[in-house]
């Protein structure tokens, strides 16, 4: 997720880099808590309508962060055990939910975490599933299911609309200026539904891919909080992101600090997993 050059969210190569990557959202928690978007209630509302998952049902998270999706899902009821890689990022989830009796926060890699025997209704990942190992990513989800459980993959697509501020416009030549190259991000109307991918379909049958447009608004101060814990920029080295960061700064400088709308595609999909040879699927509740 970007809205600098670049939008299908490859921002990382080897695995070596993916790992390297991936443990850099624990910089600052409270700027990620306060500043990251988080997909619209419309789309967890689709989530648990499709899943069928009513009060009670047992939900695995992937990559919870500051638990910003989790508190919808636990506010509809659900048993969620939301699993995070960054110890900080996990201690703010586990404040923000602790009222939460059917929620418990795991500090650890997704990879390493196990059910100790227990399967689940639903795994669920927001902005986080491209973070997995490869060789887990679909494989290990549909391990902990139960028969009939579903996969529902979320995430924010940046998005440029016609009529956006002429800064969303402008910030383009910061990026290039630090050698960041690519596309930017496109119109709403020009992002489709997400679709699982081939190395997913030996797991998991698609049922649904929705998308959901929304914005999010940023005073200029919250906006360079969000660029500093985006992968783009925590994957620049020290040196150019700080003349990135000055950069930006220094337009929002010029245009007397405003408020920003940033346009945004919520894209769901969701996957029922495919029963072992043999084994019929079971009826859903």
């Amino acid at each position: 997720m970007r809205q600098g050059l670049g939008h299908d969210g490859s921002v990382f190569g080897p695995d070596s880099e993916r790992h390297r990557l991936r443990t850099g959202f624990d910089y600052d928690p409270v700027a990620f808590d306060r500043t990251r978007p988080v997909c619209p209630e419309e789309l967890f509302d689709d989530l648990v309508r499709l899943d069928h998952l009513v009060t009670g049902k047992r939900v695995v998270e992937v990559g919870a962060g500051t638990g910003q999706a989790t508190l919808p899902l636990a506010r509809r009821g659900l048993a969620v055990t939301a699993i995070e890689l960054g110890p900080e990022l996990a201690a703010v989830a586990r404040t923000k939910l602790a009222r939460f009796e059917s929620v418990t926060v795991v500090t650890g890699a997704f990879e390493d975490w196990e059910p100790l025997g227990a399967t689940f209704d639903a795994v669920v990942a927001f902005n986080s599933l491209h973070w997995v190992d490869p060789q887990l990513r679909y494989a290990k989800p549909a391990r902990v299911l139960r028969s009939g459980g579903v996969l529902a993959v979320a995430r924010c697509e940046w998005a440029r609309p016609a009529e956006a501020q002429p800064f969303w416009r402008d910030v383009q030549e910061d990026y290039r200026a630090v050698g960041v190259e690519g596309d930017p991000p496109p119109p709403p109307e020009a992002i489709g539904p997400n679709h699982l991918p081939p190395e997913a379909r030996d797991h998991f049958d698609e049922v649904a891919a929705l998308r959901h447009p929304f914005a999010k608004e940023y005073s200029a101060g919250d906006y360079l909080a969000n660029l500093g814990t985006q992968s783009v920029t925590r994957q620049l080295g020290g040196e150019a992101r700080a003349e990135f960061l000055a950069r930006v700064q220094a337009r929002l400088r010029r245009l007397g600090w405003p408020n920003l709308t940033a346009s945004f595609v919520g894209l769901l999909t969701v996957g029922r997993v495919i029963p072992p040879a043999g084994e019929a699927a079971s009826g859903e509740p």
